[in-house]
């Protein structure tokens, strides 16, 4: 049975507001000291992840039509997102995040979703059904 987006609704619009309003808060209102610049990485997270979750469920929805996955799935799997697109701009401030740097994070979270994907599959048991 494929999930509604409505349990998705509310979690997706506080992340959304929350991330994107606290970043334009703190970009445009703040010194990047220590504890504003760890409150930034915090927040583009939540402002990722907030809005890649109707994109992953989306995705979800059009593409694995057979097999939909639950919930903690795609909160996990936008919740990839928004740590990646965080390691990016930390990656960026330390001058050091260039295409391949790019390329090979995101091959190696596809990888990891890959494989926790797969041994969730392998612990699957099927329902006990009562025949009596």
């Amino acid at each position: 049975m494929k999930p509604i987006f409505r349990p998705f609704l509310v979690p997706t619009l506080i992340m959304f507001t929350l991330g994107w309003g606290g970043l334009y808060l703190i970009i445009n209102f703040t010194l990047p000291t220590l504890w504003p610049r760890w409150a930034f990485f915090f927040l583009t997270t939540l402002a990722l992840t907030g809005t890649a979750l109707p994109i992953v469920y989306f995705f979800n929805q059009r593409f694995n039509q057979a097999n939909f996955p639950s919930t903690n799935i795609i909160q996990r799997q936008a919740l990839w997102a928004g740590v990646y697109g965080a390691t990016l701009a930390w990656l960026q401030l330390g001058q050091v995040a260039n295409i391949s740097i790019a390329i090979g994070l995101a091959l190696g979270i596809i990888a990891i979703e890959a494989l926790i994907r797969l041994r969730e599959k392998s612990q699957w048991t099927p329902p006990e059904v009562d025949y009596d």
